[in-house]
């Protein structure tokens, strides 16, 4: 019952804590690949993107197939390495009081992104990223935000997963991460998991399965673990390996290769990504 994102998304960035330039720019040409040039191989990010377009309004309208970088801005641990929910919050709070994002309260998602040395609450232990919308009385305004953390050197194994396996998972080898950083590679796969998330259900109650909003299985959750033909359980499903050895399923703009987790597809009641093999 509640509104998905139907017109142009923009997503502002806070590259929160210290950040490589090789690593803002994997995550940069992720989001470039969503709808702007398209690849000429295949399967490429932006077909991923559209089994989340399937979703809709009560009006019947689609999620904007347009996703576009509009803003980033830099926080140098305005708040410490160790942040909690509410923080996160007043990072974003910060950044629009300063000016150094605008208010965007029509289409506008808010990404945190914290460096490999940020400690969040319930990081690892539950959460690789999370999404909500901030409360009037921390921010000033109701807006669609995620948080995302590079787990390099926290829990590389359940967040950066399948580059990192547990140790419990005997036999299984972790994979060679396409652009050979398992933090951000890992947390690429993230931020397509919270940016489905929040242009489906920007507040909660719009779709997600189950019956308490506010502990809700999204289209995303239903798919977790599943980036290829035959995937379930402790199988990823069938990807592609490059020259390298590096697993990817997904073409990006200036040649970048991505692994991303499929996406529940509302039509065909089943996890689907622009790589299946029927």
């Amino acid at each position: 019952m509640g509104p998905v994102l139907t017109s142009s998304i923009r997503v502002y960035i806070i590259w929160y804590g210290t950040w490589k330039s090789s690593q803002k720019a994997i995550i940069r040409d992720f989001l470039h690949s969503l709808s702007g040039p398209v690849s000429k191989r295949r399967p490429t990010v932006g077909a991923w993107w559209n089994t989340v377009q399937l979703y809709t309004d009560q009006t019947g309208a689609n999620i904007s197939k347009s996703v576009v970088l509009a803003g980033e801005v830099y926080d140098h641990y305005s708040h410490g390495k160790i942040l909690s929910r509410m923080t996160v919050q007043e990072v974003i709070r910060d950044s629009i009081r300063n000016g150094s994002l605008k208010v965007d309260s029509c289409g506008g998602l808010y990404m945190v992104l914290t460096s490999e040395d940020v400690q969040m609450q319930d990081f690892c232990r539950a959460v690789c990223g999370f999404h909500y919308f901030t409360f009037p009385s921390i921010v000033g305004y109701t807006l669609p935000y995620a948080w995302i953390g590079n787990s390099a050197l926290q829990c590389p194994e359940y967040c950066a997963y399948p580059f990192k396996v547990p140790s419990y998972m005997i036999g299984f080898e972790p994979l060679k991460p396409p652009n050979r950083d398992v933090g951000v590679d890992g947390m690429v796969s993230v931020i397509g998991h919270e940016l489905a998330e929040l242009s489906s259900n920007p507040l909660i109650n719009a779709w997600y399965a189950g019956n308490d909003p506010t502990a809700p299985t999204e289209i995303a959750d239903l798919c977790e673990g599943i980036y290829g033909t035959g995937g379930g359980g402790s199988y990823m499903g069938s990807v592609s390996v490059d020259t390298y050895g590096a697993s990817f399923n997904l073409h990006g703009i200036k040649r970048r290769k991505y692994l991303v987790q499929w996406i529940w597809n509302p039509i065909v009641n089943y996890c689907t990504g622009s790589n299946f093999m029927g």
